[in-house]
């Protein structure tokens, strides 16, 4: 008896000691980051991920990542998918609908074949290239961004990212084309590719899904997840877009995020997030359309001129301009009813 009862305190014991050694693995393995950002509630607060998505660049399979928000009042890292959620914050998609850093959703329409400033901050610009096309009896064109161009760091590099063309999407083929400083980047399929030029961090583009999907990483400046997807056939007939037989219009799904920004930021997006912007689009319609072309168009992809442009070549240093209290929502609502932040997420 006495045996008996000495053999099962022993077994409760060594199952005690291995609980305790998984506990300490599974915390080890969870990455951390430190929030360097001086003005952030966070400043110098050291963020863990998850046990839910443990890593910021997560192994091949993984759904979600790991992020920090150096401005998120609690000051916890949190998951996000990682592709582009066209319902959030920072997004671009469709015919392309925009969700502003204010929240609010409008239609920019662009015009096709043209160039447009996504983002002009003094430090960094993204433009993107539309595509379209007009059935006859529109007044405009349906459009889809195909490209985006950026143009960073102190001696203005250039990177550009396009979907290419295609006459039947095959969702087995890469329909992603990369290119650095003007030559073309070669980024091996599969999940865990990631491509940094040789000297200098300041791009890191890494790949999300075996093939079409990317996230650039622009070092302390923003976040971009895309994903190339076509012009469905369901989508053609409901919005009568009239998609030719010999073109399925391969296109870019985008979302941003923005770990710094100055109060001079422009672009069809960027203006969203000053703090003294009113959006004009019009609550309550269907499709609220806000313009901007004149004010957003550049002459080409990687050109920084236009007429609200503010992009200076890196010359001025965002230590000297007031930056936004960047206070960016990256909740995802799809792993449960809570995401973390203190908010919690309705179906």
């Amino acid at each position: 008896m006495k045996g008996d009862l000495r053999n099962g305190v022993y077994v409760g014991l060594v199952v005690m000691l291995y609980a305790c050694i998984v506990v300490v693995q599974l915390e080890a393995a969870l990455e951390t980051k430190t929030c360097f950002q001086r003005k952030s509630p966070c400043f110098l607060k050291k963020q863990t991920c998850p046990k839910q998505c443990p890593s910021f660049s997560p192994p091949n399979g993984s759904t979600k990542a790991c992020v920090i928000d150096c401005f998120n009042p609690i000051c916890k890292a949190t998951c996000r998918n990682r592709k582009p959620n066209c319902n959030g914050k920072g997004s671009a998609c469709l015919d392309p609908r925009f969700i502003g850093g204010d929240g609010i959703v409008f239609y920019f329409h662009g015009k096709r074949d043209e160039h447009f400033a996504l983002i002009s901050d003094v430090d960094f610009q993204v433009n993107a290239r539309f595509i379209g096309l007009r059935p006859n009896g529109r007044a405009r064109d349906f459009t889809w961004i195909q490209s985006l161009g950026l143009i960073f760091g102190p001696n203005s590099k250039t990177f550009s990212l396009e979907a290419t063309k295609a006459e039947k999407w095959d969702h087995q083929v890469d329909h992603l084309r990369l290119s650095y400083e003007g030559k073309e980047i070669s980024l091996p399929k599969g999940d865990t590719s990631v491509w940094s030029p040789p000297l200098g961090d300041y791009i890191k583009i890494e790949r999300t899904s075996d093939i079409n999907s990317v996230l650039v990483t622009l070092q302390d400046i923003a976040e971009i997840w895309i994903n190339v997807v076509p012009v469905t056939k369901e989508d053609d007939i409901i919005h009568k877009y009239g998609i030719p037989e010999d073109d399925c219009f391969a296109h870019l799904e985008v979302q941003f995020r923005f770990l710094k920004l100055s109060s001079n930021v422009e672009g069809v997006l960027g203006r969203t997030y000053k703090e003294d912007f009113k959006n004009p689009a019009k609550p309550g319609v269907a499709m609220p359309v806000v313009g901007g072309e004149d004010k957003y168009r550049t002459a080409s992809l990687l050109e920084t001129s236009c007429n609200a442009c503010v992009y200076s070549g890196g010359s001025r240093s965002l230590d000297k301009i007031e930056p936004l209290l960047l206070n960016q929502n990256t909740v995802d609502c799809t792993g449960g009813s809570s995401s973390g932040v203190g908010i919690f997420c309705r179906k």
